[in-house]
């Protein structure tokens, strides 16, 4: 049920009124997911006058558009924006520290619809993990889910007692409308991949163990036979490797194979239209992708110890997975070698995926968000009221 504000605070932006102003933060400091979607889409639709400051860090600041004001994440410039922001918008917990103020309105977008469990769910906790996410838990107005299977997870796994309003998620918005095909071509052209080859994305997620306990491990794991892929498929395919941002550093590819880290890439969604398949495990990237309805592969050699030992999941991947489970490089280019085969014998299992997790990736999750934030019903104002879609 909606959370219901007995007093919710209100900033008026009419004529001879000061402009909104709003921090936006993705990750602590790239230009990316939900909460890029949102700001071009309120640039775009031109009301209220706002204006924008983003949290960056040192290596990301120069990949902002020109014009766009920065601040660095975590300096003492960061804390005056937020604590001088009227809105708030983050795709993430921010660890920093803040003193939300009783008019400011925090959107917490997250980035993703959770298969593995997180926040509270994994179990054991590690002490003091959660400690500073939790503080900044407490200051969200707004959670969005990007479905109804979702909604439930998110308010559990965070604890968060506010509205979660179900929109879907605005940086898949790009993903159904009428430039994808324009997007795909630019980012094809921009990696160096041929007409006629096919691109394989590995987007993986990062395990708990190797990154927690093993801190100084200095690469990445692939698990692909390389070599077996670019003898068996190398003539005209690409293999696409994006790191988790947690272990996007570890990567070393060799540069004599048909093989390109695009892990540095700030924004997935071309990279999911240049894509032709996508190939993960338990990243839930799964579900972004399959609004593309281009196949999707899961290449689970460690499942038994990540569902049983790591994290865990909400629902049994088995038995939802849109696509087939593979345990060994050898079955997953076999997998390759057959797409057609692959989509023939996943269809049914992908339609009712599609049905569960993309039903509100209508292309239009970014006007939903915009609408909550400033409700055209009352425009000219901001508020922490809700909306009926709420749940």
């Amino acid at each position: 049920m909606p959370h219901d504000d007995p007093c919710p605070p209100t900033r008026h932006t009419g004529p001879g009124r000061s402009p909104v102003r709003i921090v936006w933060s993705t990750y602590r400091g790239l230009y990316a997911d939900n909460p890029r979607a949102v700001y071009e889409g309120l640039v775009a639709r031109g009301t209220p006058e706002a204006t924008h400051t983003w949290l960056c860090t040192a290596a990301t600041q120069h990949t902002f558009p020109p014009g766009v004001a920065t601040v660095r994440y975590g300096t003492a410039d960061a804390r005056a924006a937020l604590e001088a922001a009227d809105v708030v918008v983050a795709n993430d917990c921010m660890s920093m520290s803040w003193d939300k103020q009783p008019s400011t309105t925090y959107l917490q977008t997250w980035h993703g619809t959770p298969l593995k469990r997180i926040h509270h769910d994994v179990q054991p906790a590690r002490p003091g993990w959660l400690d500073a996410p939790d503080l900044d838990v407490a200051r969200w107005d707004h959670l969005l889910s990007p479905n109804a299977a979702s909604t439930e997870r998110l308010r559990g796994a965070f604890r968060f007692r506010g509205q979660v309003h179900e929109t879907g998620y605005p940086r898949n918005d790009v993903l159904s409308s009428p430039g994808c095909d324009a997007v795909r071509a630019e980012v094809r052209s921009r990696l160096g991949i041929a007409e006629g080859t096919a691109a394989v994305l590995y987007a993986p997620t990062w395990r708990d163990d190797l990154v927690l306990d093993r801190a100084g491990d200095s690469a990445a794991d692939l698990r692909i036979d390389l070599a077996d892929f670019t003898a068996r498929l190398g003539g005209d395919h690409v293999l696409l490797v994006r790191m988790h941002n947690i272990v996007a550093d570890r990567l070393d590819l060799p540069d004599d194979l048909p093989v390109l880290d695009v892990s540095e890439e700030p924004d997935p969604s071309g990279l999911y239209l240049a894509a032709d398949v996508l190939v993960t495990d338990y990243s839930s990237v799964m579900f972004d992708f399959a609004v593309t309805g281009k196949p999707i592969l899961f290449f689970t050699y460690d499942l038994a110890h990540y569902r049983d030992d790591l994290r865990g999941f909400y629902v049994d991947l088995v038995e939802i997975a849109p696509g087939p489970l593979l345990g060994t490089s050898t079955e997953l280019i076999d997998a390759l070698a057959d797409l057609d085969g692959v989509r023939e014998r996943s269809a049914p299992r992908y339609a009712h995926f599609r049905a569960t997790f993309c039903h509100l990736e209508d292309g239009h999750a970014t006007e939903r968000v915009l609408d909550l934030l400033f409700p055209p019903a009352a425009a000219g104002t901001t508020t922490r009221g809700g909306d009926d879609r709420a749940r």
